[in-house]
């Protein structure tokens, strides 16, 4: 092997040393420190003036290991020198400088990895929150037509959740424990609010579910998968029992309701369908069109979307001549407005869910009697109606109450038109007798 010649680098050689067209690359090597060299490499498309680096060369193990140091142009002589001694040291020591670049760069491409990591991770939580996840679980409910549903849980956690708990919905939500969900509902029921705690522990417990099974139920919208919930924290929670309402309006109670309801508010006239309709439910009362009532037959279509169904269940209603003069009422009161719905203030939206609700409080209120609201008005007519002798099928028809059972759902193909006629006929005189004063006290009780 040729033995190299060697020469003092200076900054001065080092800007006049080049590499010959005819070569790949040349080297300049340095007399101060052995295995120091600057290598130059001939002009190119890319370098029109060729290239200059610092490398140093030197021997193990019978290798001639050689590794690069820097550009010239980035690098000044000084440090390079010190740099290729250190390297030289490595070698002394029997390490291979090139296994230990290797090394580093293992180290700090992992640690890139984990800074990435712990960063996604930190957007992460930011981003997938409780709050956002009971967000999406009400986006869900709406996705699926489950529109009254989705309303009560918006509502219900908004006031329990994100305006009682701030700090617990701004946590990630695979971070909740059923500590924090139990922080969340019992703070409901030392309000006295047992049903509203029931019901935010349902919710609370569907969406964290919703979360959990997403990646194993195609069913479930891929987004709840990026939340990470591993468990259900509300499951430790236990349920909440809630006593049954067993308010039913009297007689003297349902004439002074009935007296309270003017024929010409929205809310009134929807609380007066409803009770003269038998007691249908208020939310699928305001759900009605114009186009859903048969005036021929004075016949109203209701869907019933309550519990589990998939889709809802249509539920008609062929009204008796008071009831049927309502909804013919609200069809003229549509027109001018322009607006498909049955019940809707300015034509565009439909009256809010709550506001007939609440009219039926503040009559309550006014007439100064027991507290009453929808459900105990249900309650009050279905009770009546038992008692005027009108059949358990025809009271589960009627109220749309009761239906799911295989019986219903795939055998009792009968309408029971005829059946919920007469009971709503018969129902509307005797509403008119109470209105009257003709009833008996006890008929309600």
């Amino acid at each position: 092997m040729a033995k190299l010649e060697r020469v003092k680098l200076t900054p001065g050689r080092i800007a006049s040393f080049s590499c010959p067209p005819e070569k790949a690359q040349t080297f300049l090597w340095d007399s101060e420190v052995p295995g120091f060299a600057v290598r130059a490499t001939p002009p190119g498309k890319r370098t029109p003036n060729g290239t200059r680096a610092y490398i140093f060369q030197g021997y193990l193990n019978g290798a001639t290991p050689r590794l690069t140091i820097g550009d010239t142009k980035v690098w000044n002589l000084d440090d390079a020198r010190i740099e290729a001694r250190g390297l030289q040291a490595l070698l002394d020591k029997g390490i291979d400088p090139r296994e230990q670049k290797r090394e580093h760069e293992e180290v700090k491409a992992a640690a890139k990895v984990a800074i990435e990591a712990a960063e996604h991770e930190k957007e992460s939580k930011q981003r997938y929150t409780l709050r956002a996840l009971l967000d999406a679980y009400c986006e869900h409910l709406e996705a699926n037509s489950k529109t009254q549903s989705a309303r009560q849980a918006k509502s219900i956690i908004k006031c329990h959740v994100f305006e009682a708990h701030p700090d617990i919905a701004a946590l990630p939500a695979s971070d909740i424990t059923p500590d924090h969900a139990a922080t969340m509902v019992r703070y409901v029921i030392e309000q006295g609010k047992d049903r509203a705690a029931g019901v935010l522990r349902s919710y609370l417990s569907a969406a964290f579910n919703a979360g959990r099974k997403a990646r194993y139920n195609a069913k479930l919208p891929a987004a709840f998968i990026a939340y990470q919930v591993q468990i259900n924290p509300v499951e430790l929670i236990a349920t909440i029992a809630v006593n049954r309402g067993d308010r039913t309006l009297n007689a003297d109670d349902l004439k002074a309701y009935i007296a309270a309801l003017s024929d010409d508010d929205l809310s009134d006239m929807a609380l007066k369908l409803a009770l003269f309709s038998g007691g249908q439910r208020m939310a699928q009362l305001l759900r009605a069109k114009v186009s859903d009532y048969d005036k021929e037959s004075q016949t109203l279509r209701l869907w019933d979307g309550k519990g589990k169904r998939s889709t809802p269940r249509e539920h008609l209603l062929p009204l008796a001549p008071k009831a049927a003069a309502i909804v013919e009422k609200l069809i003229e009161r549509a027109k001018p407005l322009e607006t498909p719905l049955l019940f809707s203030s300015f034509g565009k939206t439909q009256l809010v869910e709550t506001t007939p609700g609440k009219r039926a409080t503040a009559i309550c209120k006014a007439m100064k009697c027991e507290a009453f609201d929808l459900r105990d008005i249900r309650r009050t007519c279905k009770t009546i109606l038992t008692g005027m002798g009108i059949s358990r099928d025809t009271r589960a028809q009627l109220l749309s109450h009761g239906l799911s059972g295989v019986q219903a759902a795939h055998y009792d193909r009968h309408s029971y038109t005829d059946e919920k006629r007469a009971a709503l006929v018969a129902w509307e005189q005797r509403l008119d007798d109470i209105a009257t004063g003709k009833s008996p006290e006890t008929w309600c009780r």
